[in-house]
This record gives structure tokens, C-alpha cells and sequence, in this order.
């Protein structure tokens, strides 16, 4: 990554221009071209750089509530349970962790009902019980921006 490609990541991140024309935007504070400003942003996500370029809601002010689970799944059901989980569309992030309680994952649902159906499918689909359900009781704000 050039200056300029960091350039483009710090307005990415925090000042994403809300125009027609973003990427126009951002090359003319970066000194180049709108075409040369997503050809540099392609390339970065093609690289793993950018991951994914998206708003971040609140949920919790639209209405919405979501959890974070922990799982202790056998080693041999992994695989499986991760497929089951990872199904649903409003599963936000899954991970292992070397932990005994070895799968992590966010969930967001339209109200508490259908965050318990969630829950209920997958322990009857998976035959994992073992999860942990902690929804938050506090909410703090972290940015995860980083200045390069």
C-alpha cells in the first residue's frame, strides 16, 4: 500500500462521502482520478484488505435485539454445526476459539421470539445444547477504525 491507498482507507472508514458519486469524492481529496480511486479500492479488497464497505446500525434503535453465543461443540460436530449456524442470514460473525467453549457467534433477530427459535433450531438440528445465550445488558461504543 502506497500513501495514497492509506489515504483512501482513513476517508473509507470515517468520512465515507454520502453523494452520488463517492468514489469521485474521495479521489479528489486524495489527488487522483474517481476511476483510479476504485480501481485502488478493488484491488485493496481483492488483496483482503477491505473486507467489506457497508453502514454500521444500531440495532438495538431499530428495534432489533441480538446475542452473543457461545458454543461447546465435540470436535467431530464442528463442521456440521458451523453449516447449521452459519445458514441463517442474521448470523453476523462465527468463530472457533481454543476454549472449552470452542464456537462463537452473532445473532440479530427482529424481536426475542425469533432469536429463541434460532436457538432452539439449531440445538435440535445439531444436537449441541450447550450454548450460551448472553445478550448484552450495557452497550459501549468501539470504533474500529484505524488510522494508517
Amino acid at each position: 500500500m502506497d500513501e495514497i491507498d492509506k489515504k483512501i482507507l482513513n476517508i473509507l472508514q470515517k468520512e465515507f462521502p454520502l453523494e452520488e458519486q463517492p468514489y469521485l469524492i474521495v479521489g479528489e481529496r486524495c489527488g487522483i482520478s474517481e476511476d483510479e480511486t476504485i480501481h485502488r479500492v478493488q484491488k485493496m479488497k481483492e488483496e483482503g484488505i477491505i473486507r467489506r464497505i457497508g453502514a454500521v446500525f444500531d440495532g438495538t434503535k431499530l428495534g432489533r435485539v441480538s446475542t452473543l453465543c457461545a458454543a461447546r461443540v465435540p470436535e467431530e460436530k464442528i463442521d456440521s454445526f458451523v453449516a447449521v449456524v452459519n445458514a441463517d442470514k442474521n448470523v453476523t460473525h462465527n468463530y472457533r476459539r481454543d476454549n472449552e467453549y470452542n464456537i462463537w457467534f452473532t445473532f440479530s433477530a427482529a424481536d426475542a421470539k425469533e432469536l429463541e427459535i434460532f436457538l432452539k433450531e439449531v440445538k435440535e438440528k445439531t444436537g449441541v445444547t450447550d450454548i450460551l445465550d448472553m445478550r448484552a445488558v450495557r452497550t459501549f461504543k468501539i470504533n474500529a477504525s484505524f488510522d494508517l
